[in-house]
């Protein structure tokens, strides 16, 4: 019997939107979780080229007194200038892919579920067999952010850097919606991860 190739879900949606609840939940239904944001933090904590690469284009002022990126300096530098942030995304998102390409190569009849906030954004739909997007409405959306710590002109601004999720909506192959409980969005889970496996 022949070996049936790995399934890879693609799962996109706003900041704040329950991406890794929803990820966390497919997880719970054996599908295997990447997340790409989890994936770039450890690039720019661990990969010497890249680390040295940042402090070459800004400088030790976006470092922590232990050598390592301080993130939070590193957004303040690229979200206001687009030609910062297409250089660093070129320097991540290069090394990004090629994990996912060497993770989707281990393996067979595996189900992925792999969270990337710019799927859209980036036209990356074709590294996906299909491709979710988890929504709510924007008032809970701007809550979230806040409880999370990110202050709402912040969050505004690094919203503004992305589709809206109408757009994201209409793209998407599935669409979860998180306004209820997380037994709310766990049932649409479950419903969908039973469709995708079958």
């Amino acid at each position: 019997m022949a070996k049936r190739a790995n399934l890879i879900v693609g799962l996109t949606g706003g900041m704040g939107c329950g991406k890794s609840t929803a990820a966390t939940f497919f997880g719970d239904r054996g599908f295997i979780q990447v997340d790409s944001d989890a994936l770039v933090h450890d690039l720019l904590l661990t990969n010497r080229e890249v680390v040295q690469a940042i402090r070459d284009r800004f400088g030790a002022d976006v470092f922590a007194d232990d050598g390592t990126v301080r993130r939070d300096r590193l957004g303040e530098k690229v979200f206001g200038d687009p030609v910062a942030l297409a250089w660093l995304e070129e320097l991540l998102h290069t090394r990004l892919y090629l994990y996912w390409r060497e993770r989707f190569a281990v393996g067979h009849n595996q189900a992925f579920i792999v969270e990337v906030p710019l799927l859209f954004e980036k036209g990356l739909e074709n590294w996906f067999d299909f491709t979710i997007c988890v929504t709510t409405e924007s008032a809970l959306q701007l809550r979230r952010l806040e409880q999370k710590g990110i202050p709402p002109e912040l969050a505004q601004q690094r919203l503004a850097k992305q589709l809206s999720l109408a757009r994201k909506c209409e793209l998407a192959d599935h669409v979860l919606l998180n306004d209820g409980s997380p037994d709310f969005l766990r049932e649409q889970v479950n419903a969908l991860a039973d469709r995708l496996l079958n």
